[in-house]
């Protein structure tokens, strides 16, 4: 592959003064900030900024095609669309931002993008019970654990799932307002937890907007690896916000946002028809899967 490169444009130090003067001018004027922490990142934003458009030699066209990208993204977002989230979770910064802030802790699970579908106030059910509300898909039980990182167990962990139907839609998508696919829950005395889903499937994070067209541009797909959100909390434990994602999805080393990593990639083992659920469940006539997924949590402020 050839990278364009801006060599052949050499910059005389007249203009090399003309430009870091004028960085240090607009980094000159935060500081009057009463907050440090803005006036440190403002600086810092403004500096990389400043590097990016010097490196690049960013052209007035270029410029103004970044400001009608940005203007599209705002007059997409609503209240069940965040173009600026898919944005930011196409160029890996989401899948970055959650790295700095939840770093590797003694066996801790691991989180991952958080994601633009997530809702307050989900049903709650009981262990046991079914997130899917009627969505169509193949029927998963879901179990596991919630334990701190001494391995003693977490009684009473809010437990918040949510995933897309097998049409690759989440309920918000729709336009019925039929609550589907998420659900709260509660790990028991003994830090376990129990519930029904739908075996994850992939799916395309929605493209029919600005952050498609980019994703198109530069020969990207849009579509996810299969998988299933989770956020857990519990007092005194830092919250965990993560996926598990389905071995021997083809598209795990290419989700379009970077979010699968190897230690939430989990068996999904497939039944067949007729195959008696271990809480005695009838399905009918009909397959199902298993899996299961224990969960670490980090102390808080770690």
């Amino acid at each position: 592959m050839t990278e364009f490169s801006t060599a052949a444009q050499p910059i005389s130090p007249q203009q090399h003064d003309v430009e870091d003067t004028l960085v240090e001018t607009v980094l000159a004027s935060f500081g009057n900030a009463d907050d440090e922490r803005l006036k440190f990142l403002m600086r810092s934003l403004t500096g990389h900024l400043h590097a990016f458009i010097r490196e690049v030699r960013l052209t007035e066209d270029e410029w103004h095609t970044a400001i009608e990208f940005l203007t599209a993204a705002g007059e997409i977002t609503d209240e069940k669309r965040q173009e600026f989230i898919l944005l930011s979770d196409v160029l890996g910064a989401s899948a970055q931002c959650i790295a700095v802030n939840n770093q590797a802790y003694k066996g801790a699970t691991e989180a991952t993008v958080f994601g633009p579908f997530f809702v307050e106030n989900a049903p709650r059910i009981e262990l046991g019970g079914d997130i899917a509300g009627g969505a169509s898909g193949q029927p998963c039980l879901v179990e596991g654990t919630v334990t701190d990182t001494e391995g003693l167990p977490v009684p009473g962990a809010r437990i918040e799932v949510w995933e897309a139907d097998d049409q690759g839609y989440y309920d918000v998508q729709y336009a019925d307002g039929k609550v589907f696919g998420r659900a709260q829950l509660f790990s028991d005395a003994n830090g376990e937890f129990r519930f029904w889903g739908l075996t994850p499937t992939p799916y395309p994070i929605p493209h029919d907007g600005p952050v498609g067209m980019l994703l198109e541009a530069v020969g990207r797909s849009p579509v996810r690896a299969a998988h299933l959100h989770f956020m857990v909390s519990a007092e005194g434990l830092r919250t965990l916000v993560t996926h598990i994602f389905v071995r021997g999805d083809e598209l795990l080393d290419r989700d379009s946002v970077f979010g699968v990593k190897q230690s939430l990639v989990k068996e999904f083992i497939e039944h067949p028809p007729g195959t008696p659920t271990p809480d005695g469940r009838d399905l009918g006539n009909r397959a199902w899967s298993q899996t299961r997924f224990d969960i670490v949590l980090a102390p808080s402020g770690t």
